[in-house]
């Protein structure tokens, strides 16, 4: 028992100290807050219309996602990590704002329904 203890103890300092608050169980406001803009990443362009904006989008998500992982990977205290996730998120943000703002000063706006 004590070597598998052992042995899950090593895998989790080999994971890096960045994410041992979400082993624990104690997953940072910061995460969840970009885990709750990740769900709002558009997966499909506004109005069907596949343009330079929506290429932008795609690109400049993928790269916020790359970023991240870079700044997990380099996070050195729970500063760090806390900052990458909240500039991810933020970057989310934008990216979204951005890109339904130029989609609608085109005259493709994003169209809600709220049912209470």
């Amino acid at each position: 028992m004590k070597t598998i203890s052992a042995k899950i103890a090593v895998a989790v300092l080999a994971m890096g100290a960045s994410i041992a608050p979400a082993i624990a169980g104690n997953v940072l406001y910061e995460e969840q807050w970009a885990r709750q803009q990740e769900t709002q990443i558009f997966t499909a362009p506004i109005a069907g219309i596949k343009n330079d904006f929506w290429f932008d989008y795609r690109g400049n998500i993928l790269e916020a996602q790359e970023e991240l992982a870079s700044d997990l990977r380099r996070a050195s205290d729970l500063e760090d990590t806390r900052d990458a996730w909240e500039e991810y998120g933020d970057e989310l943000i934008d990216e979204r704002r951005h890109y339904a703002k130029e989609m609608a000063e085109r005259g493709y706006r994003l169209w809600s329904v709220t049912v209470e």
